[in-house]
């Protein structure tokens, strides 16, 4: 769903008058953006992690609802241990020092993804988090760790069997009902930073009519003014859902 009604923008930037109202980002080249400082990729992944916190910011002044991002894939295990661990500890991190000050903006925090195979002390943290933010309005955050797609669906569909849900019962709003936030509208836009053209397994259901915006900027570059960027290409998009527009008849 995207809101009409326009929203103040500061000083330079041309009024906004389609705003999305949910945007994901597939948060890219962390890695790429250390390497090319002359810093290990762990450098690229804490730069990364602290550029959330401005960009929130500047979600709720441009007027969106929600924010997913791509924290942690199902496939990111598979990249070398130390890497992967380094990933877990500054997420871990994070949580401990940046969910009070989201709770204290009115940020409410919510995981999508399995929890299987995080460390118990992570898992309770993301739990904490989600407990002391469950009633904030401001922004809605969602954080995909430890997520894929694929894995999303095939979790809905066990749990679908479990329940004993007849299949001449089984349509896509049942399936809807059974992802990981069913109460989460379909993502209008997602952003995918470093160039790359693809969703990577990301929110495969939810994306079906999202409108895709590519940038080469790293994501630990990725600021305000490239997230204006990426709203300003959106309302200049005619968004059909599978529907031909009348003057094309």
């Amino acid at each position: 769903m995207t809101r009409s009604s326009p929203t103040v923008s500061p000083a330079g930037e041309t009024r906004l008058v389609k705003i999305p109202r949910h945007v994901a980002i597939i948060m890219d080249g962390n890695g790429r953006w250390a390497q090319a400082r002359g810093l290990p990729r762990t450098a690229g992944h804490k730069a990364g992690t602290e550029n959330l916190r401005p960009i929130l910011e500047a979600a709720v002044d441009f007027g969106i609802e929600i924010v997913t991002v791509y924290a942690f894939s199902t496939e990111n295990w598979a990249r070398p241990y130390m890497e992967v661990q380094t990933l877990l500890s500054i997420s871990e991190q994070a949580l401990e020092t940046e969910v009070a000050k989201l709770h204290a903006h009115g940020v409410q925090v919510r995981h999508l993804g399995r929890t299987e195979g995080l460390a118990p002390s992570l898992v309770a943290k993301i739990r904490q988090a989600e407990e002391l933010t469950q009633h904030n309005t401001r922004l809605q955050f969602n954080v995909a760790f430890n997520y894929g797609g694929r894995a999303e669906i095939v979790d809905a569909v066990r749990r679908l069997v479990q329940e004993g849900i007849p299949a001449e019962q089984i349509t896509e709003e049942t399936i809807s009902r059974y992802l990981y936030a069913p109460d989460c509208p379909d993502p209008d836009l997602i952003i995918r930073t470093a160039g790359e053209m693809r969703l990577s397994n990301f929110l495969i259901w939810q994306a079906a009519y999202a409108e895709f915006y590519s940038t080469p900027t790293y994501w630990p570059d990725f600021d305000r003014a490239e997230l204006y960027k990426a709203l300003l290409a959106y309302q200049q998009r005619e968004r059909r859902f599978g529907r031909v527009h009348p003057e094309s008849r």
